[in-house]
C-alpha cells in the first residue's frame, strides 16, 4: 500500500484530534489531502515527532494525539519509544509508516530493509499495544481500535517507498507553527 492511502482512509478520524507529522513525505502527503489547524508538520527535527506528540498527550490528557512518525525517523530516536512506554500516555496513537527506507532524503535503506521488527522493538520498550500491518484494512481496523482502546498504542504500517510529486516548502510551515499553537490552545 502507498502511505498516501492509509493517510486517505483515516483523515475524517483526525478532525478532532492534535496530529504531528515528521518531516518530508508523510507532512506533504498528510497536507495535499487538506491541512488542519491543529496538524503540526514537524520540519527539521528528524527522529522527535514521538517526543513532541508525547508532550503535548501529556499537558493534554483531555486530547487524543496521533503521531505520524516515519521508519527512519523512529531508528533515529528509538529511545523515545522507551520513554513513550515509561509515561504510557493513555490518548496517545503512535502511527509509523515504514517503507524501508529514507526516502525523504535520498532513499537510503533504513535497518527494517534487513529484518528490523519495530512493533517488536516498541513492544520490548513497553509500548502496551502494538501491531504491524501491510494491508489498507487492516490498518483501518487497526488505528480505529487504538482511538477507542484508550491505550498508548504504536501501530507500523508497511508501506512502498514513494513518496509525493512535491514537498511542502519551509515558508508555508513558518505560519503553522503559530497556528497550531493557537488550535491547541483553545
Amino acid at each position: 500500500m502507498k502511505r498516501l492511502d492509509p493517510l486517505n482512509a483515516i483523515y475524517s478520524r483526525l478532525e478532532e484530534r492534535i496530529v504531528v507529522t515528521i518531516m518530508g513525505a508523510c507532512a506533504a502527503e498528510l497536507q495535499s489531502i487538506g491541512h488542519r489547524p491543529h496538524f503540526f508538520y514537524l520540519q527539521h527535527a528528524m527522529g522527535l515527532a514521538s517526543s513532541m506528540g508525547l508532550g503535548i498527550a501529556l499537558s493534554k490528557p483531555d486530547r487524543q494525539v496521533v503521531v505520524l512518525d516515519g521508519d527512519g525517523s523512529i531508528l533515529m530516536n528509538l529511545g523515545g519509544l522507551t520513554t513513550l512506554a515509561r509515561y504510557r500516555p493513555r490518548n496517545l496513537v503512535h502511527v509509523v509508516f515504514d517503507n524501508q527506507s529514507l526516502l525523504s532524503v535520498g532513499g537510503f535503506p533504513t535497518a527494517t530493509a534487513t529484518g528490523t521488527d519495530l512493533a517488536g522493538i516498541a513492544a520490548a520498550a513497553g509500548v502496551p499495544r502494538t501491531e504491524t500491518v501491510s494491508m489498507l484494512d487492516a490498518f483501518t481496523r487497526a488505528f480505529d481500535e487504538a482511538l477507542g482502546a484508550g491505550d498508548l498504542t504504536t501501530i507500523v504500517a508497511k508501506v512502498e517507498a514513494v513518496g509525493p510529486a512535491a514537498f511542502v516548502t519551509d515558508l508555508s510551515l513558518l505560519e503553522n507553527r503559530f497556528q497550531f499553537a493557537r488550535a491547541i490552545r483553545s
